[in-house]
This record gives C-alpha cells, structure tokens and sequence, in this order.
C-alpha cells in the first residue's frame, strides 16, 4: 500500500511538472494522467485545454476561441448567481471606467441608429464642440474622416468619432437634402448628474441623475448657488437615479444629514462598517422625491434621510437594491465586479428586494402631464415652512 502510494504521489507530481513546464496537459489529454491526481488549481488549467483543443480540431466550422475564453470567464462569474457580479472585458471596463468618472473624451453627442442603419445625434451638448462646430439634433451621420459608414456598425462608428483629447474628426452629416462636412475637436466633457434651480417662495429644486466622481462638486456648486439666492427649503430629486458611487453619495449625505451613522454594510465574514456623518449639516426643511427606478446608492442617501427623520419621501416604492459591489481591475484590462457587502439603514433595515416606502405615496401618470409628486413634494415643504 505505501508503494503504491508513493508511486501514485510521484506521478502526480510528475504531472504537475508537465502541466507547469508545457502548459498544456498533453498526458492528461491521452489519459495517462488523471485529472483527479492533479491539485484542484492545475486540473482546471488542463481540463479548460482539452476542451479548447476538442473544440479546435473537431468543431465542424470555424471556432472562435477568443471568444470562447470571454464567454468562459462571463460564466465563471454568472456561476455566483447574482445579477450584479459578473465580468467585463478590456473594452466593458473602459467604458465602465469612464462612466464612473463623470467625464469623457469625445465631441459631446448622443445618438441612436435610425431606421437607416446610420447613426443620428438625438442630443447636443451645451456649450460643447459638436455644437461649436455647427453639430445638429436631427444630423445624421454618413462619414467619418471622409470614410463612408454606410453598414458600418454603430459601436465601430462611434468608436472612429472617439479620439485623444485636442485631435479633430471630420464628420459628414446629412441634414435635410444637404451633406455637409464638419470637423469637431475632440475635448474632455465633464458630464452633467446634478441640476439645481430656485423653485417658489425661497424652496429650492437639486435634481441627481447618478454618482459619480464629479457629482458631489456639481452637488455643492449648485447648493451654494440656491443659498445665495436665499434658499429656505430642499427639494431633492432622486427620481430615475439607479445609484453609481456609494462615496459619492456619502459626500452628498454628509451635507444634508445629521451626526450618526448614515448607512452600515456587512461582509461574508459578518464584519460590520459604518459610514458616519459628523454633525455640520444645511439645517433646512427637507423633502426627496423617489421613484422604482431610484436605487442603490440614491436607496442609501434616501432611506438615511427617512431614518433619521431629517426629511420626508414622497413618490413611489423604490427599486429595493441593498448590495454594494466592487469593481477588480485584472493586468490584462479586463475586470470582474462582484458583490461583496449588504447594506442597512440607519436603523438596521435591509431593503434589498422590498425597497423603501414613501411618507407619502404618491402616482405620477404614465402619460406625462403635471408633475404631481413635484407638486406634493412643494405643497408639503410649504407646510414644513410655515
């Protein structure tokens, strides 16, 4: 028995040896190793090598294994069973990257494809360099650096406008029964998340569409500007806010709430942390205006704000999203974002599933027409200031 162990032992490590020095699993393949002999981290490589190798020389077409490999990596993560842990390519996590930072290098267009197949801008950046240089809502776009995009897909067409900051593009666009050719210089558009305006009788209006990393000086540029004109009172919009930056959003909450804990997450291992506010704060009426598609991060400032009592929901139950995420950069690019803490309020409610419910329901029309939870969100702060 001690024999036959040992020259089990020996092969095994002799496999290893293999496995390690050829990278492959050649013995392995043929059956002269089995998969079972080798440590759990090697059997995977060599297993993952037969199957690309049977795929290679028996699959009756062509095999992408480029693209076999991205799908493999996209189920490894899928395996967690959760919607917000998966794995994102070199180009996801660039574009994932940019999206988190509020900013971007481009012309400062948005498009759709139209019935065509072209790409046609639905949206000018104010003050940008589409619209400096003459870039319409409606144009659509034919060439790019005097190259035709005619069935060139969107993404690749949008990837030939992108460029380095400073460079131009020449973009031919067709309004009405003109072509024109117009040349944009690529600049560093700061992405606009936070809008604010005075609303009647001293109440002030900030709307948030997302966090990101410039949305809290966005937040204090535009509560500033409400004080000055002699805010009395808040309206915050978190409406359609799907969340983005938890420490963005912490920033934010420090601003309007009280000494104390704001949110706290724990981990697989149970470990506890809090995110605390310190006790300066815009000692103001406060109203937040919520809806189902607010969540995430705009559910931790919201659902802080009702538990503490600083201020009032009204709208709808909101989205009910109570995980955080972190997002892990790998050398090739690529990145995997994986759930790693759930989230409380303050009172130690999870909401994740259920979401939080309003101090006062209130419906908005699917078909438009008056802002009815604007309307309770002015009326209500009218009672709070009187």
């Amino acid at each position: 028995m001690r024999n036959k162990n040992f020259w089990k032992g020996f092969a095994a490590a002799v496999a290893v040896m293999v496995v390690v020095t050829f990278g492959g699993g050649a013995l392995v393949h043929r059956g002269v190793v089995p998969l079972d002999w080798l440590p759990d981290g090697l059997a995977r490589i060599a297993k993952t090598n037969i199957l690309l190798d049977y795929l290679e020389e028996n699959y009756v077409d062509e095999f992408n294994s480029r693209m076999a490999e991205e799908l493999m990596y996209t189920g490894l993560a899928a395996g967690a069973g959760d919607t917000y842990t998966y794995y994102l390519s070199a180009e996801m996590m660039a574009q994932q990257t940019e999206k988190n930072s509020g900013h971007f290098v481009g012309i400062g267009v948005d498009v759709t494809v139209n019935e065509e197949g072209y790409c046609q801008i639905v949206s000018v950046t104010a003050g940008g360099p589409a619209e400096a240089a003459g870039i319409q809502t409606g144009d659509v776009i034919v060439e790019v650096d005097g190259e035709s995009v005619d069935g060139v897909d969107a993404n690749e067409v949008v990837s030939r406008i992108k460029g380095e900051e400073g460079t131009e593009v020449a973009l031919g666009v067709r309004r009405g029964e003109d072509i024109l050719t117009l040349t944009v210089t690529r600049q560093d558009i700061q992405v606009t998340t936070v809008e604010g305006r005075m609303l009647e009788d001293g109440i002030g209006y900030i709307s948030i569409s997302a966090f990101r990393e410039n949305t809290y000086d966005q937040f204090r540029e535009a509560l500033d500007a409400l004080l000055a004109e002699g805010m009395e009172g808040l309206v915050l919009d978190l409406r359609d806010n799907t969340g983005g930056l938890v420490p963005t959003a912490y920033e934010i909450g420090e601003e309007l709430l009280p000494e104390g804990t704001m949110v706290y997450t724990l981990d697989k291992e149970g470990n506890r942390k809090d995110l605390v506010c310190d006790a300066q704060y815009l000692d103001l009426p406060l109203v937040v205006l919520v809806n189902g598609y607010s969540a995430s991060a705009s559910e931790i400032l919201a659902g802080a704000i009702q538990d503490t009592g600083r201020g009032e929901l009204i709208g709808t139950q909101t989205f009910g999203k109570g995980l955080i995420q972190r997002l892990y950069t790998l050398s090739d690019g690529s990145g995997i974002n994986v759930t790693i803490q759930k989230y409380y309020t303050p009172n130690g409610t999870s909401i994740h599933g259920v979401g939080l419910t309003p101090d006062l329901v209130v419906e908005q029309p699917e078909e438009g027409g008056e802002d009815l939870q604007l309307a309770a969100a002015l009326s209500r702060m009218a009672e709070k200031m009187n």
